[in-house]
């Protein structure tokens, strides 16, 4: 077996914008409220991180010139450490433009899953959430 990175498994994953700037400043005043900041810039793409050796968030134009689409199933989770950080996360992508697609409480999981769904201004799906939840 080659060399892993220990236990990172995911690099980076991107979302598709049809709006680079609009998607880069959405995502800069977002992703800066849980630490993150652009790590990457170029002419398609735009990274966002904690660290340049972590997993990174990114934006990117589709290299096929064709329009930016939803995909139906995908969503990006976002793991934010403590349900109210998962409320001012949801409030943020909300009063950026973003759209709720369920508000923050607990789901009910057997996990402690504590979750609030929204989609960016492309539509891009994305969850802020916390494991170990404990209701009063």
């Amino acid at each position: 077996m080659g060399q892993t990175n220990g236990d990172r498994m995911i690099g980076y994953i991107t979302l598709g914008t049809n709006d680079l700037a609009r998607a880069g400043q959405f995502y800069d005043d977002l992703l800066a409220e849980i630490g993150a900041k652009r790590l990457m810039t170029d002419e398609r793409m735009l990274g966002w991180g904690t660290a340049p050796d972590k997993p990174m968030f990114s934006v990117i134009t589709p290299f096929d010139e064709d329009k930016a689409t939803v995909g139906n199933g995908v969503m990006i989770a976002l793991d934010v450490q403590t349900p109210e950080n998962v409320e001012r996360l949801y409030a943020r992508a909300l009063s950026l433009g973003g759209t709720d697609e369920g508000h923050p409480h607990d789901r009910g999981s057997s996990m402690g899953f504590y979750g609030g769904y929204f989609r960016d201004l492309d539509g891009n799906k994305l969850v802020a959430y916390c494991l170990g939840y404990k209701p009063a």
